[in-house]
């Protein structure tokens, strides 16, 4: 079974079902979102056998496919995955089916179709797959750069009100970055020329190259750029609270759930490996940003009033604590930092899930138009609580381990940066019961709860502009039995 080409199906699936949901007619969104769902299940599938098909005693590369591309340039398509690969291409599989059943009945914008918005979304799975499988550097950046494409159009065609501006920014400052780590990836083609004989893209060919460590720490700085922009690390993280707030709220889930993983995915496959002299010279410079991050997150999460940038800055915390992990350089705080990668897209995916349920019924996004929820829609309460227990990695929840290991494997190294990290939890406690408080307990406030009986109509009052300028209305509660 290990021959099967999983991770080349895992692409072209999801890729040739894009053209063929998009080619239906507008009038057939409802068989386009079918057939979006049955593909990134059978994805999902594939990703299974894969995982199935890996052997953890077996050579780092597994799944390998290899087609000679671009020859002359030394350039290959080749895929292959570890376990670091394997485990977010597992998280690629369950995110999109998930967030495919969550934006069954979403209505697209003006004129626009939901089906374009499924033939995008399945793109944007194959080019995730792609960038977390490419063994090859360059078509490693190809995969990196054509992301951007899929989830530039969900969240300018598909977002808020402010969906154009946010999706520009996100475009050019993820751009910004890929042409940043592009003159570094040609930088390594030169390189491998000169010491080879003939350059290379291939990642395990360039690892056994012994590069200058001043040219390290300038090739070095022209990946971390660019995966810092994509984490995102502060100062590069201003793109996201934007493009989470006003991206719909499937595109949201994979945006910060999967996509923003490349970013951290990339420091450990290709920055400490191919640069470690300038990793470990330049790691308290990368502390420093990811506590920094971390600390000021939280306190900028506190003054949110809008939901969906409020759980995007309690992200760029979480991103902290994964940078903090993976160059602390001890095996308990890379392993806790690959767990968290897994643990955060689950537990901000829900997070994301839950506040697009509550805004779908209540019809805002500001905390202050929402109050005594629980009452109503207790389970919607419930889950609300559970994601975001999970967010700040209570004791028993999926996150509480990955970020233990973390903190645990830091501290005997860099024990001055896991105190102020540690902060940076207490602080998240304060955000997440604040708001869990404020919306979900006390007198309601902002909303109309309806009636018990789902039956009768609910007569629904308009929210003046000055409470958030729509229509706050839990219309359909949940009933206890």
């Amino acid at each position: 079974m290990s021959e099967f080409p999983f991770l080349l199906a895992m692409i072209v699936v999801p890729a040739l079902g894009a053209a063929v949901v998009a080619a239906l007619p507008p009038a057939r969104a409802g068989l386009a979102r079918l057939l979006a769902l049955v593909i990134s299940l059978l994805v999902l599938l594939l990703a299974v056998l894969a995982t199935v098909a890996f052997d953890t005693a077996g050579p780092r590369f597994q799944l390998t496919t290899s087609v000679a591309w671009i020859p002359d340039f030394g350039v290959e398509f080749a895929l292959g995955v570890d376990g670091i690969a394997l485990a977010m291409l597992l998280l690629v599989g369950v995110l999109v089916p998930v967030v495919v059943l969550a934006s069954w009945r979403d209505v697209a914008p003006g004129r626009r179709s939901m089906r374009t918005f499924w033939a995008w979304l399945l793109v944007l799975e194959a080019t995730l797959v792609g960038v977390f499988a490419a063994t090859d550097v360059f078509l490693f950046y190809v995969f990196f750069e054509a992301m951007l494409i899929p989830m530039y159009f969900l969240i300018g065609g598909f977002g808020g009100p402010n969906r154009q501006y946010a999706a520009v920014k996100f475009f050019l400052y993820s751009l910004l970055g890929g042409l940043v780590m592009l003159a570094a990836v040609i930088g390594l083609y030169v390189v491998s020329n000169s010491q080879l004989g003939e350059g290379t893209f291939a990642f395990d060919a360039l690892r056994q190259l012994e590069i200058d460590p001043g040219v390290q720490k300038l090739l070095f700085a022209g990946f971390f750029i660019a995966f810092a922009i994509k984490a995102p690390l502060v100062p590069f993280h201003t793109w996201l609270p934007d493009s989470g707030a006003e991206a719909p709220i499937g595109g949201a889930v994979l945006l910060v759930g999967v996509l923003d993983k490349v970013g951290t995915f990339g420091f450990l496959r290709y920055c400490l490996p191919l640069f470690p002299d300038a990793s470990r010279d330049l790691a308290p410079v990368v502390l420093v940003l990811a506590v920094v991050g971390i600390l000021y997150a939280a306190l900028v999460a506190m003054g949110q009033s809008d939901m969906k940038r409020l759980v995007s800055y309690t992200s760029i915390a979480h991103f902290g604590f994964i940078a903090l992990g993976i160059f602390a350089f001890t095996t308990e705080s890379v392993t806790g930092a690959v767990l968290y990668m897994v643990n955060h897209g689950i537990a901000t995916g829900l997070l994301f899930l839950v506040v697009g349920m509550l805004i779908t019924r209540g019809g805002s996004r500001r905390i202050a138009d929402y109050g005594g929820v629980a009452a109503k829609a207790p389970m919607l309460a419930g889950a609300f609580l559970i994601a975001g227990l999970a967010s700040l990695a209570l004791p028993g929840t999926n996150s509480f381990v990955s970020e233990f290991l973390v903190l645990i494997g830091a501290f005997p190294v860099w024990p001055v940066f896991t105190i102020l990290a540690t902060a940076g939890i207490v602080l998240a406690a304060l955000y997440v019961l604040l708001v869990y408080q404020r919306t979900m307990h006390g007198p309601p406030r902002g909303v109309l709860l309806v009636d018990d009986d789902p039956d009768q109509p609910a007569a629904v009052p308009p929210v003046p502009d000055g409470a958030g300028g729509a229509t706050a209305v839990l219309t359909a509660p949940e009933r206890t039995r």
